[in-house]
C-alpha cells in the first residue's frame, strides 16, 4: 500500500490497494461527531450527529441543510442520536428512514429504534418501534448500528450498557443483536420466541459493544465488529440464537491492569470471533463492499477505526474466516466513525473531527 499525502487539499490523499489506485477528497466539514449516514438520493446523504441534530449533505456541491422534526435525545457520554438507515428500495417521501438513539426513561438511558418519513428536509410520521429494555445508569455501550436482510427484517445492536453481566442475561436487550420486522413486530422464527426467561427480539447475545453491523445478501451472513476491553476487539459472524461470550470469554485485558477479562479466550458452547484485534483499533462501523468501482474489494469488510485512526479492510474466505487485513488512510490522523458505499461504488466516511470524505478511483472525478 503506497500513499502520498497532500494535506487537506483536493485530493487529501492518494493511494494504491490491491492493484487499484484511489483518491480521498474532503466533501464537507464542521459537522459534530457525524455518527451515522444514509443516502436519501444518489447525491444526498442524511447524516446524524451525536449531539442530537441531523443534516443533509449534497455531495455534488458540499451544501449542508439542517433536518427538522427530530425527537429529543439523551445526548450524554456515548449516547445521543446514533445510526440512520433507509429501508430497502427507499423512495421519498413515502419510504421509511430508521434511526437509533438514546432516550431518557426514568432517569436512565435506553437505546431506541424508531422510523420516520422525510419530506424535503423535515421528518414526519415518527414512530418508536422499540424502546429497548436496556436501562443503565452509565452512558456507555449503546451499540446501535442497523442492517437489513432484504427479507423483511432488520437487525440492530445494543451494547452491554457498561454492565458486564448483561451480556449473558436474556431478560435484557443489552449485550445483544436484535431482529425485528420492518414495522417493529417480532418475527415468529426468532430464536427465543416463547422462551419464558428471554426477550423475543434477541437474535444473538454475549456482545460487549457492537458498533458495526453488515449483512451479506449474497451469502445471507450477518457480520458484526465490536469493541472489546483493552485489546480484544472482535469481528464476529452472527448465527441465530448463538452466544458470543461476553464477559465469559474475551481476548482483552482489564483497563486497570494486565489481568485477562473473563474465564478464557474460548469455551465450549460459545462462538469464537473470526478475527481479534490486539491492540484494539476501537471500531466505529462496518460495511460489506459490493461495488464495481473497486472490483478487487468486492466481498471485503471495511470498518472505521477510532483509536488507531484508519479504515480497516479485511477479506473473508468462503467459510467466513478472515484471511487478510489492510489499513487505509491512516495518514489523515483522524478517528473514523461511519462508512457507507455510494451508488457508484465509492466509499464515503466521516470522522469525529467533523469531516466527511469520499474515497473513489483515482482521477475518476
Amino acid at each position: 500500500m503506497l500513499f502520498s499525502f497532500n494535506g487537506l487539499a483536493a485530493p487529501a490523499l492518494t493511494g494504491t490497494s490491491s492493484n487499484m489506485s484511489f483518491q480521498v477528497d474532503l466533501i464537507a466539514s464542521n459537522l459534530q461527531i457525524p455518527w451515522g449516514m444514509t443516502f436519501i438520493s444518489p447525491q444526498k446523504l442524511l447524516i446524524t450527529q451525536r449531539h442530537g441534530k441531523a443534516v443533509i449533505v449534497d455531495t455534488t456541491d458540499s451544501s449542508i441543510t439542517q433536518v427538522n422534526g427530530l425527537p429529543e435525545v439523551d445526548a450524554k457520554g456515548q449516547g445521543g442520536l446514533l445510526d440512520v438507515a433507509v429501508e430497502p428500495a427507499y423512495k421519498a417521501p413515502d419510504g421509511w428512514l430508521y434511526f437509533t438513539y438514546s432516550k431518557a426513561v426514568n432517569d436512565r438511558a435506553v437505546t431506541v429504534l424508531a422510523r420516520s418519513r422525510l419530506t424535503e428536509n423535515t421528518l414526519t410520521h415518527w414512530q418508536e418501534l422499540l424502546v429497548s429494555d436496556s436501562a443503565s445508569s452509565t452512558y456507555r455501550h449503546f451499540g446501535s448500528r442497523i442492517a437489513f436482510d432484504l427479507q423483511g427484517h432488520l437487525f440492530f445492536s445494543i451494547g452491554d450498557r457498561g454492565e458486564r453481566p448483561n451480556g449473558q442475561d436474556l431478560t435484557t436487550h443489552a449485550g445483544s443483536i436484535l431482529r425485528l420486522n420492518l414495522d417493529g413486530a417480532v418475527p415468529p422464527d426468532n430464536p427465543f420466541v416463547g422462551h419464558p426467561t428471554a426477550l423475543p427480539e434477541i437474535w444473538s447475545y454475549g456482545h460487549r459493544n457492537p458498533q458495526g453491523l453488515a449483512y451479506d445478501t449474497t451469502t445471507q451472513q450477518l457480520w458484526t465488529i465490536e469493541h472489546g476491553p483493552r485489546g480484544g476487539d472482535e469481528i464476529n459472524l452472527i448465527e441465530k440464537g448463538k452466544n458470543y461470550g461476553w464477559p465469559i470469554t474475551s481476548h482483552g485485558k482489564e483497563y486497570w491492569g494486565p489481568i485477562s477479562v473473563g474465564e478464557s479466550t474460548e469455551k465450549e458452547g460459545i462462538e469464537s470471533p473470526k478475527k481479534v484485534y490486539i491492540p484494539s483499533i476501537a471500531p466505529g462501523s462496518l460495511i460489506l463492499y459490493t461495488g464495481n468501482a473497486f472490483p478487487n474489494w468486492q466481498g471485503d469488510l471495511f470498518a472505521g477505526a477510532l483509536k488507531l485512526q484508519h479504515i480497516n479492510r479485511t477479506t473473508p474466505d468462503s467459510k467466513g474466516n478472515i484471511i487478510a487485513e489492510e489499513r487505509l488512510v491512516s495518514e489523515l490522523n483522524q478517528r473514523i466513525r461511519a462508512l457507507i458505499q455510494s451508488p457508484e461504488g465509492w466509499i464515503y466516511f466521516s470522522t469525529d473531527d467533523g469531516n466527511l470524505y469520499r474515497l473513489s478511483p483515482l482521477d475518476e472525478q
